[in-house]
């Protein structure tokens, strides 16, 4: 078991959890809906990365019932 050699003060501990806070969110703005979404992620509202369609979402799919 893990015994300490010296006692570590408040503030020493506190100077080393300085840096482990969690960092908020950086979104950008989607070019094509305007939406925000993470930077260099595909749009999830939209579906387009970089001004291209990636994902064809749902709605704008013609599905062909007979096809199945």
């Amino acid at each position: 078991m893990a015994v300490q050699q010296n006692k570590v003060s408040k503030s020493r501990r506190n100077n080393r959890r300085a840096h482990d806070a969690l960092v908020a969110a950086n979104p950008n703005e989607c070019s094509n809906c305007g939406e925000l979404k993470r930077p260099h992620h595909v749009c999830p509202s939209c579906g387009h990365y970089d001004d291209k369609e990636i994902i064809a979402l749902a709605d704008d799919v013609d599905l062909d019932e007979d096809a199945a």
